[in-house]
């Protein structure tokens, strides 16, 4: 196992009925400023919970941040801070709305001329203005974590930012609220932090046996509530489940001592870029063909995976290995997730060729867990995802 250090400052509040408490995790006399998505917080009653818990607080809302939040719309939300001095920030959304905010904590702190060199030149923020969350869509981990992914549609640029400065103060963690989250965006929950886990495992063994243990209990987990929570999101026993393990998923707790892949993220969040799909729809893209293209490298967790996550005992190393991966393609189309670049847009040749130019162009010449995969390879990945 490798050295480490963790560290997570995020108070976790987690249960049906916990929204009210909102009002004594935010210091007192704050300006807040709440933000949001397209509005389904004012159908479903989180909207009505949220303010009348920030009743006794001066609140400014700013709604609209669009999936795969956008700059220039968190932009417009930087002058509202500015203007309303606003001292905190609350998230109510999924991770979309959470990294938005994440980009507004470091913005609102950041003494440059312009606030996108916090991605582009990947300066990671040491403090920002404090915020918290209450989550509405289990997928992405953010409400427990110090990353964030930001889209600039101008560009066509999805970039990654964080540091230790980006951790929710708290996150409110409300499973109720999965009954009413869209079948679509449950799969794609699931299929988010499923790769996540698959990130942070799928690499060659490390001797951290907890680490491991750990992520195949997340992965059987959301394995075993999937079809149940498609069926019936009110079910309050699997959508608990679900949410936790899709934070759990993204903590950093799973990652440390261990090596990490995230070519997957990389490779996923310029398709997402170029073509608009999904985030987590161009994970189960390319997860199969990733982990065919470094087979040799990773046979050796792909058989532990398919063996103690699918029950496969029987064949060979090599043998186990591939079923690992015909397991895990298989999972995506159970929740309905097709896994072919091809399922999703007819112009798909030549993309693994733009997406090396784009990785090239970013400095990313180096990935996977070995740090042997170069923008080259990642073409050849797309390819075999066509």
């Amino acid at each position: 196992m490798k050295n480490f250090e963790f560290k997570n400052p995020t108070k976790i509040i987690f249960g049906q009925g916990e929204i009210p408490k909102i009002a004594t995790e935010i210091p007192a006399a704050s300006r807040v400023l709440l933000l949001y998505g397209g509005g389904s917080i004012k159908k479903n009653g989180i909207y009505e919970q949220v303010t009348t818990a920030l009743a006794g607080f001066e609140v400014v809302e700013f709604g609209g941040i669009p999936a795969n939040p956008e700059y220039e719309v968190l932009m417009q939300a930087l002058t509202v801070i500015k203007e309303k001095k606003i001292t905190f920030l609350l998230a109510v959304g999924g991770g979309s709305v959470i990294d938005g905010t994440k980009f507004l904590s470091s913005a609102a702190e950041y003494q440059g001329d312009e606030p996108w060199d916090i991605l582009d030149q990947k300066i990671p923020t040491k403090k920002g203005m404090p915020f918290g969350t209450v989550l509405t869509l289990p997928a992405t981990g953010s409400e427990m974590n110090s990353g964030a992914v930001i889209t600039r549609a101008e560009t066509k640029q999805k970039l990654i930012m964080g540091g230790p400065g980006l951790f929710p103060v708290f996150s409110i963690l409300d499973p109720s609220v999965v009954s009413s989250i869209p079948q679509r965006q449950i799969a794609n929950g699931l299929a988010d932090a499923f790769t996540h886990v698959l990130e942070q495992y799928m690499t060659y063994p490390a001797g951290a046996l907890l680490q491991d243990r750990i992520a195949e209990g997340i992965i059987q987990t959301l394995i075993e509530v999937a079809p149940v929570i498609l069926k019936q999101p009110s079910d309050y026993k699997a959508a608990s489940n679900f949410m936790w393990s899709c934070t759990m998923a993204l903590n950093g707790l799973i990652q440390k001592g261990v090596p990490t892949d995230w070519a997957i993220h990389m490779m996923g969040h310029e398709l997402t870029a170029l073509f608009g799909i999904d985030h987590a729809r161009t994970l189960a893209i390319l997860t199969g063909a990733h982990y065919t293209y470094n087979f040799e490298t990773k046979k050796e967790k792909l058989a532990q995976y398919a063996q103690r996550v699918w029950g496969v005992t029987e064949g060979s190393l090599d043998e186990k290995a591939k079923m690992g991966i015909e397991k895990t393609v298989a999972f995506f189309h159970s929740l309905n997730i097709q896994t072919k670049l091809s399922d999703y847009t007819t112009a798909y040749e030549g993309t693994g060729k733009e997406v090396a130019r784009r990785l090239t162009n970013r400095g990313m010449v180096a990935l996977g867990e070995h740090g042997t995969l170069t923008p080259h390879d990642a073409a050849k990945i797309v390819a075999l995802a066509y």
